[in-house]
C-alpha cells in the first residue's frame, strides 16, 4: 500500500476513530465462558461469503433472519412485541403504502433480579454492508461480520448461563448503518422500552483487523469519558492475553457508528473497534484476512465487561466528559512510534517535514506519558496535533 494511504488510515480513527442451531451447554454461575476463534469463524465466513452478497437489501434481510434463528435457537426472547425483527419504514408517499427499507433484529435475556431486571444493557453490532457494486461483491468481513460474530457468540454464552445476570441484556443487530445509521436511529426513536431503562449501550464495529495494518494487538474503546462507573468497570475487567485496551475520547472521531443516536440521548455507551485498514469499504475486506483469535479476545472482553455491569448494585450514569486521560497520549505515542519505524521500510515513506512533525508529536506524547498526567491544555494540543498530522501528512 502507498505511504499516503497507510498514514491516512492510521490517523483516521484518531481524528474522526453458518447458523448454529443448538444451544450451548449450561455454564455455571460466574460469567460466560471464553469465546474462541472457532466460535466466531463460521459466522464471519458465512456472512462475508458469496451467498450473502455483501448483506445489502434482500441479502441484509436474509442476514437478519439468520441472526433471529440463532437467537431463537439459543433460547432468547424476541425483543419487539413477540417478534425478533423490527421493520424500518422509509418515506411514505401520498396515497401509497409505507415501504419497509430494512429491519433491525433483537433478542432479550431477562435479568434475574426482580428489582433490577427492568434495567437493560444493550450489546449490538450492525450487520448490513455495501452489497454488490459494478459486479464486485463487497463482502464486509471486518465491516461488520466481525462485530456480528461477537454479538451472536456473546448471546449464546449469556443464554447458556445457569445463573442469569441481575440486569436484562438485549442483543441487537442494526440494519442500514451504512446509510447514515438509519437502523440505530430508528431503534433509538422507537425502543422496546423507555431509553431511560438502558444503563449501557455497547456496539462493536470492525474488530477483526488492525489500524492501518500496523502491528497493534489492541482494541480502541471510546465513550468511557461519559460515565465514571463505566470507566471504573472498564479498567477493572480482566483483559485476555495478547489484547490491550486503548481508551480514546469519542470527540476524536465524531459520529462513526451506531453509538451516535444513544450518545445524543445521553445513554452511557462504549464503542469497540480495532480501527480502519486498507481494505475498508473495498472488495478486499474478506474472511481470509480476519484475525479470528483477536475477534474472539475482543468478544470475550465485551462479555466479561457486560457481566460486571449487569451485576453491579448501582448502574452507570451519564456525565459530561471527565478529566483528560493520559491513555490517549499513550495511544498516539504508540502509533507515531510505529509510523516512524515503518518509515524505515518500503511501505511507508514520509517526507522530510512529515517525518519531523510526526517525530515532534511522538516526543511530546512521550513526555506526557513519562510524566504520567495530562493537563486540559495538553489535551487540546493533542487534538490539534492529530488534526495537523492529518493536514500536513496527507
Amino acid at each position: 500500500m502507498s505511504g499516503r494511504f497507510a498514514l491516512h488510515l492510521a490517523f483516521l480513527l484518531l481524528l474522526s476513530p453458518l447458523v448454529s442451531l443448538h444451544a450451548a451447554d449450561p455454564v455455571a454461575a460466574g460469567g460466560p465462558a471464553a469465546i474462541t476463534a472457532e466460535d466466531v469463524r463460521p459466522h464471519i465466513e458465512l456472512l462475508a461469503g458469496p451467498d450473502f452478497r455483501g448483506r445489502s437489501g434482500l441479502d441484509a434481510l436474509r442476514t437478519a433472519r439468520y441472526m433471529a434463528a440463532h437467537f431463537k435457537a439459543v433460547g432468547l426472547q424476541p425483543l419487539f412485541d413477540g417478534e425478533f425483527l423490527q421493520p424500518i419504514p422509509g418515506a411514505t408517499e401520498a396515497g401509497k403504502q409505507t415501504r419497509v427499507i430494512g429491519r433491525n433484529v433483537g433478542a432479550l435475556l431477562p435479568g434475574s433480579d426482580p428489582e433490577l431486571k427492568d434495567e437493560v444493557i444493550i450489546i449490538s453490532a450492525h450487520f448490513d454492508h455495501l452489497g454488490v457494486r459494478e459486479g464486485q461483491t463487497y463482502a464486509g468481513a471486518d465491516d461488520n461480520a466481525s462485530g456480528v460474530s461477537m454479538l451472536l457468540e456473546t448471546a449464546r454464552r449469556f443464554a447458556s448461563l445457569e445463573e442469569k445476570p441481575r440486569r436484562s441484556i438485549a442483543f441487537v443487530g442494526f440494519d442500514l448503518e451504512e446509510r447514515m445509521l438509519w437502523g440505530s436511529r430508528w431503534f433509538a426513536a422507537h425502543p422496546p422500552w423507555p431509553l431511560e431503562q438502558v444503563k449501557l449501550f455497547i456496539t462493536a464495529d470492525m474488530i477483526g483487523r488492525s489500524l492501518g495494518d500496523l502491528p497493534l494487538p489492541l482494541v480502541f474503546v471510546l465513550g468511557s469519558e461519559h460515565s465514571t462507573e463505566v470507566r471504573e468497570l472498564l479498567d477493572s475487567t480482566s483483559v485476555p492475553d495478547q489484547l490491550s485496551i486503548a481508551r480514546l475520547g469519542i470527540d476524536l472521531i465524531g459520529t462513526r457508528s451506531d453509538y451516535g443516536p444513544f450518545r445524543d440521548r445521553e445513554v452511557p455507551f462504549l464503542f469497540f473497534s480495532t480501527g480502519e485498514h486498507p481494505d475498508y469499504h473495498t472488495p478486499q475486506d474478506t474472511p481470509e484476512r480476519i484475525d479470528y483469535p483477536k475477534v474472539a479476545r475482543v468478544s470475550t472482553f465485551i462479555a466479561d465487561l457486560t457481566t460486571a455491569v449487569a451485576n453491579t448494585d448501582e448502574p452507570p450514569k451519564w456525565t459530561e466528559p471527565q478529566v483528560a486521560d493520559v491513555e490517549e497520549a499513550r495511544t498516539l505515542n504508540r502509533i507515531t512510534s510505529l509510523l516512524l519505524e515503518a518509515d524505515k521500510g518500503p511501505e511507508i515513506q514520509l517526507g522530510g517535514m512529515q517525518r519531523f512533525f510526526v517525530s515532534q508529536v511522538h516526543s511530546k506524547t512521550d513526555y506526557i506519558v513519562r510524566r504520567g498526567d495530562i493537563s486540559a491544555a495538553e489535551r487540546k494540543w493533542l487534538t490539534r496535533a492529530a488534526q495537523l498530522l492529518m493536514l500536513s501528512v496527507f
